[in-house]
């Protein structure tokens, strides 16, 4: 099993590049099986996911290829088979993003349900009225799902809550769907946005990315094409956070300090010294004060970062409420903040009180999920002593190369194997 070993306590410097957006990438990958023709998708996050991913597009005949770090031809012209590999789609939730593009294109698709991160309920529902509203009929066995649709029409989806990953799904099928659909309610993360300018580079007609209504207008085939990742913006507010929680100067690179406003806000009310740049974030030495926080969709604050914020507050003079409204269950690891040192009380599974500054002590502790695993990353880091973290392949997940990485910022991490 493999482990992190950390010795904290020390103040971190030097320079990190930002790394391209998993929440993107995850969703670029699936939507190039819309075209028949080969994509080349750079600015990719060498990740555990990532590799999940792929062999899961390979198992379907889907030809990968690695020609640089972050570079990969995607080659979807002989797809065989339209059923995911169970064992695969267990291990990552992302998988369920094939189900658009498969049955846009081929007019079926059978996986069961996926995995990823457990972190509250996460239903799957909101995906398959969209597709039984776009004319698709759902076949359910078990644990099975089979979507088939001879063609997929133009619908007007209202979605009852604002979903990312439902939205993203959507606008993939619908570009190759008879008519016009428009779906109202959308997610408005600059992932999506993304996405679309994607999608419309391949000949796809999206208008509204971004805003809470897309409108897609269905075309026949989308062409070949070639697209760059954004930044990792959960990845550059992790990284902010680290330098200000070792009290180091670290300047993060590559980044798009825009698509972090609602973090930069929150940081600026908490006292946190910053320069920011077009692309680029320096972190100084700040005295913080306790601040409240509650999640939202974008352009609210991060459910992603409220983690990795939630250690920065342990470290705050005075009160923080931590109001979680995304996910349930996403607050639990704050159990093992408390056995570090931190004086943390549970209001009730979406909202904590956190009272600082603590000092927090190395533990031997264990990763829960993938945001919650960097959050202990950086507790540990702030910590006196040597703290152990396990079950780190959910970290490994979703940030790249990040022992190397922050080994190169001088922290005493180092990952065994036993």
């Amino acid at each position: 099993m493999e482990k992190y070993i950390i010795n904290g306590g020390k103040k971190l410097s030097g320079e990190i590049q930002v790394a391209g957006a998993k929440n993107l990438a995850l969703k670029i990958f699936p939507a190039a099986l819309l075209s028949a023709k080969p994509c080349l998708i750079k600015n990719v996050p060498e990740i555990e996911d990532i590799q999940r991913l792929i062999e899961l597009m390979e198992n379907l005949g889907v030809k990968i290829t690695r020609q640089a770090k972050g570079q990969y031809l995607i080659a979807p012209e002989n797809i065989t088979k339209t059923q995911l590999r169970p064992d695969l789609v267990h291990w990552l939730r992302s998988s369920i993003m094939l189900a658009g593009p498969l049955l846009a294109r081929f007019g079926e698709v059978t996986l069961t349900h996926p995995g990823g991160c457990v972190i509250g309920q996460r239903p799957i529902d909101l995906f398959w009225e969209g597709f039984k509203k776009m004319g698709a009929q759902m076949e359910e066995q078990g644990n099975n799902y089979t979507l088939k649709a001879k063609k997929l029409i133009g619908a007007n989806i209202i979605l009852p809550k604002v979903s990312v990953t439902v939205t993203e799904n959507l606008m993939m099928a619908a570009t190759l769907a008879q008519g016009t659909t428009y779906i109202k309610n959308a997610a408005m993360e600059p992932e999506i946005i993304a996405l679309a300018d994607y999608l419309n580079q391949q000949g796809a007609k999206i208008k509204g990315a971004g805003t809470p209504a897309i409108i897609i207008e269905g075309v026949s085939e989308l062409n070949a094409g070639e697209f760059q990742i954004i930044p990792d913006r959960i990845e550059a507010g992790t990284f902010i956070i680290l330098g200000l929680i070792t009290k180091g100067e670290i300047k993060i690179t590559g980044c798009n300090p825009e698509h972090l406003e609602n973090l930069l806000y929150s940081l600026d009310k908490a006292g946190a010294k910053l320069e920011i740049g077009n692309d680029y974030i320096i972190t100084k030495p700040s005295d913080l004060k306790g601040t409240n926080i509650i999640t939202h969709e974008y352009p609210g604050f991060p459910t992603d970062l409220q983690a990795p914020f939630t250690v920065l507050m342990t470290q705050a003079q005075g009160l923080s409420l931590i109001h979680e409204t995304i996910f349930d269950g996403r607050l639990f690891y704050t159990d093992m903040l408390n056995q570090m040192g931190a004086n943390i009380i549970m209001c009730d599974p979406h909202r904590v009180v956190v009272m600082g500054p603590s000092q927090l002590y190395g533990k031997r502790v264990v990763s829960p999920d993938l945001r919650a695993g960097m959050a202990l990353i950086l507790a540990a880091l702030t910590a006196s002593g040597t703290s152990t973290i396990e079950n780190v392949y959910q970290i490994n997940r979703g940030y790249e190369n990040i022992v190397s990485r922050l080994q190169n910022l001088q922290a005493d991490i180092k990952q065994i194997n036993d």
